[in-house]
């Protein structure tokens, strides 16, 4: 299905919101859609039909397509099917055995017809991607409506890419999904983080002093985009998921200036060779997180072609502070691979990333736990199994308790259920853009065990005003308190504090409090709500570092979510928040084009 044809239907089924003012694409553009995500439901897909660039004064006749995936109905129309189904095919087929009987063989003979389709077919004509072609000096991305998404941006980012490379043998090929900035008319910062299959490729052209071929798709069918953020094993052809969920073969071609394939129904293809001998600075970046990610050294590619449709579309996301896009993307990916992970866990009944712990910061699993450790080594498992590596805490429940989505009641199955020995902290591999380990990616791991009984003890009753006073007097950084989730035998007591020292030296006065407080949780005042805990969730999953900022007694956990400084030691530079622009938020609203409730804009911290 072509982004044309994609359009067409979210339009046919009421999911398409036109946009024909025309707006910018450095911040404009991506506020309006960083808005729209965030309704209930997910909002519409946004068709921008007059990008323009103020700075330059440029009007572009390539539309820009946003907010594809988000939301559930959207995600399953660009799928063509339901997603459970995606899941119930991939276990059927790790769980296939040899046929008995001749009435088995026939029907294997059926479902082994049907993966004819799951592979791709090279094609030995032009692609439709490649009607208009541009080489030489007549190469520029700049005439592609790049987005600037963020006020403090390094500069523009192509943030839907497909980037298709190949081992330095040609036998192993990688679809992934990474953005790139653009430096130049010809020239992209490749940021493929060091655990990706596309370093590993780099490393080995690098090491025979090999420029290293890229070619990178937007655009055509959705499901090429969600298939490059697919977590596969090393070496396995992402395009494979394609053909298994749409039961076709995606139809590939070669481009024009390097030996990769690409799918010929996309909209653009950029293509060029990374010069293995040189690095140059990238970002910095507002990404997933929620905050920049700073400036780093990350190859760069040189654009040999680029070539596109006649009628293309610019395919677009924006990342920052959840809920986003990638919420439902993630879910996707979250069920289709639930069969996966039970190969290497046989007692795993679910798992469950909620979105405001940004995927790689929280994973919620539940078992069914068979021997003492069983959730410790579950946890084991999970850190040492590809992108699952990167998560920073993990969450065990037993068959019993509720479903994972259900908060509410999952946590007060948990705290009612919790003592400071079900905590297991451990040490790791961090993903890249993890920014509160004391170094670049190895950090702290917190694993919580709820698969255990136990009978904690509930602690007097208190109101929070006097619970402040009291508090204050041991530890005068601290502002304001709230208390969650009172009615459990562990309630969440939440600190704002104006930290002045290193809030190590302040847990050992929370022993003094034992008879009312169970799990502390201390914030900086600064830009964080204490009655916001869907945004606390967000702040403190991101910077804490289990090893450090982890305190428990017999009866006392205490967190650390503040931001680290050189009080506690911290060497590394803390980024910043992604944060809209005042004035291009006010300006959309004149316009009568940003309708988001302001109760939402308060509640996500726009």
């Amino acid at each position: 299905m072509t982004l044309t044809k994609t359009i067409d239907l979210l339009n046919e089924k009421g999911e398409l919101r036109i946009i024909d003012t025309p707006l910018d694409i450095n911040l404009e553009i991506p506020h309006l859609a960083y808005a729209e995500v965030k309704k209930e439901n997910g909002g519409k897909a946004l068709l921008f039909t007059h990008p323009v660039d103020k700075a330059t004064g440029k009007n572009f006749d390539i539309p820009v397509v946003m907010n594809l995936f988000g939301s559930y109905r959207r995600t399953e129309l660009l799928f063509g099917r339901k997603v459970e189904g995606v899941a119930s095919e991939i276990e059927k087929l790790l769980h296939m055995k040899p046929p008995q009987g001749f009435k088995e063989k026939i029907g294997m003979l059926g479902d082994l017809f049907a993966m004819k389709d799951i592979f791709p077919k090279k094609l030995k004509i032009r692609g439709s991607c490649q009607e208009i072609v541009k080489q030489g000096d007549d190469v520029n991305l700049y005439d592609l409506p790049v987005l600037t998404t963020w006020e403090e941006d390094g500069g523009p980012f192509i943030t839907m890419g497909q980037v298709y490379t190949q081992s330095l043998d040609g036998a192993l090929v990688n679809l992934g999904m990474y953005r790139l900035q653009v430096y130049d008319k010809n020239h992209l910062g490749m940021h493929w983080q060091i655990h990706k299959d596309s370093s590993h490729f780099f490393d080995q052209y690098q090491r025979e002093g090999k420029k290293m071929p890229v070619t990178i798709a937007i655009g055509g069918d959705p499901l090429y985009t969600w298939c490059a953020t697919a977590p596969l094993p090393y070496g396995v052809n992402e395009l494979l998921l394609y053909g298994l969920i749409k039961k076709e073969s995606p139809k590939l071609v070669e481009s024009l200036t390097t030996p990769l394939f690409i799918p010929e129904d996309v909209d653009f293809v950029i293509e060029g060779w990374v010069d293995t001998a040189k690095l140059r600075v990238e970002g910095p970046f507002g990404d997933h997180t929620g905050y920049y990610t700073l400036k780093e050294f990350y190859p760069e590619l040189e654009v040999s072609a680029i070539t596109h449709r006649k009628n293309p579309y610019y395919l677009a996301t924006v990342v920052g502070k959840p809920p986003l896009e990638d919420k439902y993307m993630g879910w996707a990916t979250e069920r289709v691979f639930l069969p996966l992970l039970k190969t290497n866990a046989a007692d795993l009944i679910d798992y469950h990333m909620p979105e405001n712990g940004v995927f790689h910061n929280l994973i919620l699993g539940k078992m069914k736990p068979l021997y003492k450790g069983h959730a410790k080594q579950f946890m084991h498992i999970f850190w040492g199994s590809g992108q699952m590596s990167f998560v920073k805490h993990a969450l065990f429940f037993g068959e019993d308790a509720p479903k994972l989505t259900n908060y509410e009641a999952l946590v007060t199955y948990a705290l009612n259920r919790f003592l400071p020995k079900c905590l297991f902290i451990s040490e790791g591999i961090t993903d890249a853009l993890d920014h509160s380990s004391p170094e670049s990616l190895v950090g702290g791991k917190l694993g919580i065990d709820f698969t255990a009984s136990y009978s904690p003890i509930a602690p007097e009753s208190i109101d929070s005003s006097v619970l402040l006073e009291q508090l204050r007097a041991s530890i005068p950084e601290i502002t304001g308190a709230t208390q969650y989730m009172r009615h459990t035998a562990n309630p969440i007591t939440v600190i704002s504090v104006n930290k002045k020292r290193s809030l190590q030296e302040c847990f050992g006065a929370l022993e003094a409090f034992t008879s009312v407080l169970r799990i502390v949780v201390f914030v900086d005042e600064e830009k964080n709500d204490i009655h916001n805990p869907y945004m606390l969730i967000w702040r403190v999953t991101n910077n804490m570092d289990a090893a450090r900022d982890v305190y428990r007694s017999e009866s006392i956990v205490a967190i650390d979510g503040t931001t680290k400084t050189e009080v506690d030691g911290f060497e590394r530079e803390w980024p910043g928040d992604v944060e809209c622009t005042p004035s291009v938020v006010e300006r959309l609203k004149a316009l009568s084009l940003w309708d988001l409730d302001p109760k939402l804009e308060k509640k996500y911290q726009l």
